[in-house]
This record gives C-alpha cells, structure tokens and sequence, in this order.
C-alpha cells in the first residue's frame, strides 16, 4: 500500500519533507497547501509535479484522499492548524514547536486526547545518528546513573523566510521556543525525568542587528545560556549562539555520569561550511575509571544527508512514522513531549524578560500523554 501524503506549509521545511517521503518505499506525496504561490508551486514540482495544490488546508482536508498529513507551516499557524486537522482521522506529523505557548500546545493535547489516530510531533534531533547513538551508550549504563547534561549549539543565524516570519517573537514564541524546543525535549529524553525549574539569561541584536522588516526590528534572542532542573535532581544546560558560523561543530552534547562522559558531535549542514562538503558526525565516550577515550566517527548515507539539513534525522523519522502509521502504533514522540518542550522554552523566554527563575506550572507537568 502506498501512503499518500499531504503537506501543509511549503518552505523550506516542507520541501525538505517532500525529499525525504520520496526516499521512502512505497509512499508519495500528493497533495500540497500553501497561501504563498512561488513556495507552492515549487513543491509541487519537488514532488514530481502531480501533486494537487490548495491556497488554503482547509480545501486540502476537505479533499481528503491522505493517509498521512505533515505541518510545515510557520509556528504561529500550528495552533489553528492542528485544531482543524484534529478534526479529521489522518495521522498527523506536526513540526516542532506543537504551538508558540504552553496555552496553545494544551488546547491541542485535549483535542488530541479525544481522538483514535494519532499525533507525532516532529523532533528531529532525536534522529540525529550521532545524538541516537548517545542516547543508546546513555541507556546501556555507558555513563552510569547521570547527573549532568550540557547541548551546546553554536551555528549561522536564523534563515530568511517567507515573510520573516522568524524574525518576531510574536510568531514564533520567542528563540528558545522555536529553535530550543528540540533540546529542551532531548533534555527530558536522555536524563527520563521532567523539568521543574528553568533560570535563563540571553539577548538579541547582532545576528539580525542591521534588518529592518516593515519599520521594525527583529526582537528575538540571538544567544543565550538556560539551566534546567529536573524530577530526578539532574540538570542540563543549554549553550546557544545564532552568530557562529565558523563553529567546526555546530551541536556538541555531553552527558555525563559517574562512570563516562558522552560526547555527540554534529556538524552543520554542509552549504554552510567550507566547500560544501558533508563532514562525518562523532561519538566521543571518555571512561573516568581508565582515564581513557573512545572515538566514533558516524557516517550517513550520502542520498539521506543530501535531503535536508537535518544531518539525515528527518529521513529516519519519517522511517519510524510511516512504520507506525502501517503498524498501527503509537507515536515515539507524542503531544505531552511537544507540550513539555514549548513549557520549558516559554519558562525560559520569561526568565530572560525577568531576570527570575521560573517554576513550571503543575498543569503543563499533567499535560496530555
């Protein structure tokens, strides 16, 4: 059986969806939404050129004819979104974030909670073979029981978008929603436990310093530090900076336990570095007890790198969700991991604003399963 997908929001993420359904096995995308005719258009001929095309996802859903549905849209659309596509019995793929404040993800957890197919919200670097790989040496007992971890991003400014859309907090919640989401989720993964306390420092105005946009300056933070507590008593600390490009690793991640520390190493999309040229991620596991290293180079096949900049992680987790939509499963990464990782980036916007730490609210910690 071929799956039949339908794609709503067709920038860059949404092409970068396209490409890596078409490396699947049997499954096509064939239909297309978006209020923006060039990105449309463009998408529509990434897919081959037969895909039906709609300016709005109402029209799409109406259509019907999926097996499949991924959200692509610019953050501030998912919450209006996701409540039309709740509606429908398509299992749904949504882009981090679930939706650009703890309000708007728990409206969408109970709208979810009442439905039969299922939600998977799309947290890549979960996927990231260097990042699974850590999480597997983590959960074998490679570190032993851990007390730390540190996920440092050094990397290029945000991207140009449709509209700059990215540009405004209003819209994509503030950076450490948007872009820290992903960390803030893999946080919770790895030391399986919840976050509690968030304390936060960070400011904006040099990675978009001299744009302008319709009068108004971008607002969002460009670098920060965040500390996160958690259930178990663990931490985890966040490095971001938006105006490093020349960083040889773009993402470093280090757990760290009694017995090892555990290091993945990521490099950033090969058409930001030097020559254009794909580099090999790494696993580093330094043993306390023989003071000695260990040294992984991971590599990823040439055809799933190529599909996006995602260092090969959106391909594999569309591996696992067309899997699970075959199989009938469940979503490895459900609505209250989507809800969670936006509670733990708004908590942590707010702490900036305020200079405080933030206690998360119980009711987030409840949030749908």
């Amino acid at each position: 059986m071929t799956l039949r997908y339908g794609i709503i929001g067709t920038g860059m993420m949404g092409h970068e969806h396209i490409r890596n359904i078409e490396l699947l096995d049997d499954a096509q995308v064939v239909a297309l939404s978006d209020p923006d005719r060039d990105m449309l258009y463009s998408a529509k001929k990434q897919a081959g050129g037969e895909a039906r095309t709609y300016f709005t996802h109402q029209e799409m859903l109406a259509a019907g004819g999926l097996d499949a549905l991924v959200i692509a849209a610019p953050n501030h659309l998912h919450h209006p979104i996701m409540l039309d596509a709740l509606a429908t019995d398509i299992p749904i793929l949504c882009e981090k974030p679930l939706g650009i404040s703890t309000h708007e993800c728990e409206e969408i957890a109970g709208r979810a909670a009442i439905r039969k197919a299922p939600v998977w919200v799309a947290m890549e670097y979960r996927y990231m073979p260097p990042v699974a790989r850590l999480i597997e040496e983590v959960e074998g007992g490679r570190a032993g029981s851990l007390r730390m971890l540190s996920i440092r991003e050094h990397r290029f400014p945000f991207l140009d978008k449709v509209n700059h859309w990215n540009r405004f907090n209003a819209q994509t919640g503030g950076t450490l929603v948007e872009k820290c989401c992903h960390f803030f989720d893999l946080m919770r993964l790895i030391l399986k436990s919840d976050p509690v306390r968030v304390f936060a420092s960070g400011a904006g105005g040099v990675a978009h310093a001299d744009e302008k946009i319709a009068g108004r300056v971008p607002d969002i933070l460009d670098h920060a530090y965040v500390i996160v507590e958690f259930a178990n008593n663990s931490r985890a600390m966040l490095d971001l900076c938006m105006f490093a490009e020349g960083s040889y690793w773009q993402e470093v991640i280090s757990a760290t336990g009694e017995k090892a520390r555990i290091d993945a190493m990521v490099p950033g999309p090969a058409r930001f570095a030097p020559g254009g040229v794909e580099r090999a991620s790494r696993l580093v596991i330094s043993n306390r007890g023989t003071k000695q290293e260990e040294v992984h180079d991971i590599h990823v096949e040439k055809r799933v790198l190529a599909a996006g900049d995602h260092h090969g992680s959106t391909f594999f987790q569309h591996e696992k969700f067309a899997r699970m939509i075959r199989e009938q499963g469940a979503p490895e990464v459900g609505v209250r991991d989507g809800l969670l990782a936006v509670a733990v980036g708004a908590a942590a916007e707010e702490s900036v604003r305020t200079g405080l730490p933030v206690t998360l609210p119980r009711m987030a910690m409840e949030g749908a399963a």
